[in-house]
């Protein structure tokens, strides 16, 4: 048996960063977040191992965010249709702006499928893999 505690600590800045990429905002993610936590301690026996817990928690938190889009009605992006600003916190833009200015320049450049697996890499320290388990792509 899983320890849900364990789980909540261990990913809960993983399941926050990813949804904060996917909407923008810190109150929506929070809250996501922790819909995210609830469903998955609704469903933990259903986890079967076949992936990392991130990538299932994060399968789910996706779920939650077409919901919430979905019950707010605004748009439902696809994939390739996500917004690529605002990965960056405002004390990361501080720290390392020219750095970070000059990478996020240069992924803009790249291919969208190419930018979305780099965003989702950079703003949620997701491994390849994961982030093509959590697109849905085996």
């Amino acid at each position: 048996m899983l320890d849900i505690e364990y789980i909540y600590n261990e990913y809960f800045l993983t399941v926050y960063k990813y949804l904060y990429s996917l909407c923008k905002n810190k109150d929506i993610a929070e809250e996501l977040t922790q819909e995210t936590f609830c469903r998955s301690i609704k469903t933990l026996n259903q986890f079967r191992g076949d992936c990392k817990i991130s990538v299932w928690l994060c399968q789910i938190a996706k779920n939650c965010w077409y919901e919430e889009l979905r019950k707010t009605k605004k748009h439902i992006p696809l994939d390739d249709e996500l917004e690529d600003d605002a990965l960056e916190s405002i004390d990361d833009k501080l720290v390392k702006d020219s750095n970070k200015e000059l990478i996020y320049r240069k992924i803009e450049n790249l291919e969208k499928q190419t930018k979305k697996v780099m965003y989702y890499r950079i703003s949620s320290n997701m491994s390849f893999k994961e982030i093509r388990l959590v697109n849905g792509k085996n």
